[in-house]
């Protein structure tokens, strides 16, 4: 019979000491310890987090209050007296309609063309394996690092040379072209979700290869094409340089343009005119938000499609 050591005797005394000895003791706190600290830690982030949102929240209620502000300055105050005359002062052809217009053609009209064309262009390099691939994906995402300033003295030149400055169709043509190394990159990310299993049974069924793609492959990556869209349209939208650079007559200058001529051409002091300007000029942009959100929200539709 093997003899052991009783729990209390000595031997099993040194035995467990020997068998702790590289352990470290652990001291656990108690509940209300960590409840305090998580409180704390909750305490502190929210605090860092409403600093962050007051940078960036002060600037666009200076912008509020200064649209309805008659005698509207760089400081923060509210309207003294209240009035929309400045909204009346803007409101009109050359300062805001037509502008308007304008970057509704240039950047809606890019914005669909680099949609179109990052789908046509994330198909392949989604589904189909080749030695090109990978540095073809590598010189997409050198682009979409590469800044607009380098490139514009060529491309002007170019447009010059070509006759095609002052051009809103070309220039709507090089936004496009601009924006599209980042869309074809981030769709073919949310491509990558699809599953293949799907459209190999589109394909079975007879279903060719665009078939399968506006048929099968777009319908469940709707969240996808609207992320795309609301990006390339935001940054069209806020694009400065191409625009002036290429488009020299002032009928042709989108809204974007109408913010630099309009400080130019008014006095220091007309504060509330540049911040009801701003105002119409954000209305687009959250009118597109407010269109495409609810796609934003489903997520990818695979569930149903994959049961089974």
């Amino acid at each position: 019979m093997a003899l052991t050591d009783a729990p209390g005797t000595p031997g099993a005394a040194s035995t467990t000491k020997a068998a702790g000895r590289d352990t470290m003791p652990v001291t656990i706190l108690p509940a209300s310890s960590r409840a305090r600290r998580s409180r704390l830690g909750r305490i502190a982030a929210n605090t860092v987090l409403l600093a962050i949102s007051l940078v960036y929240v002060l600037p666009l209620l200076w912008m509020v209050l200064a649209s309805v502000d008659a005698h509207a300055t760089f400081q923060l105050s509210l309207p003294s007296p209240f009035t929309l005359s400045n909204f009346d002062a803007v409101l009109n052809v050359d300062t805001t309609f037509r502008p308007m217009l304008n970057s509704l053609v240039l950047c809606g009209g890019g914005t669909l063309l680099c949609v179109v064309c990052s789908i046509l262009a994330a198909y392949p390099l989604s589904r189909y394996r080749s030695r090109m691939r990978r540095p073809f994906l590598y010189t997409i995402l050198f682009s979409t690092g590469l800044p607009i300033t380098a490139v514009m003295i060529p491309v002007y030149s170019m447009f010059v040379q070509v006759n095609l400055i002052d051009s809103i169709p070309a220039t709507t043509l090089f936004l496009a072209a601009s924006a599209l190394p980042f869309g074809i990159w981030l769709m073919k990310s949310f491509m990558d979700g699809v599953p293949i299993v799907l459209e190999e049974a589109a394909r079975i069924d007879g279903a060719n290869t665009m078939q399968v793609l506006w048929r099968v492959v777009l319908p469940l990556m709707w969240p996808g094409v609207t992320v795309v869209t609301i990006f390339t349209f935001i940054g069209m939208w806020g694009n400065f340089f191409v625009p002036f650079a290429l488009l020299l007559s002032p009928e042709k200058l989108p809204a974007s343009i109408s913010v630099f001529t309009f400080l130019s051409s008014h006095s220091s002091s007309q504060y509330g005119q540049l911040s009801a300007f701003s105002i119409l000029y954000c209305i687009p942009v959250v009118m597109l938000y407010l269109l495409l959100a609810r796609k934003l929200g489903g997520g990818f539709a695979l569930g149903g499609a994959l049961k089974g």
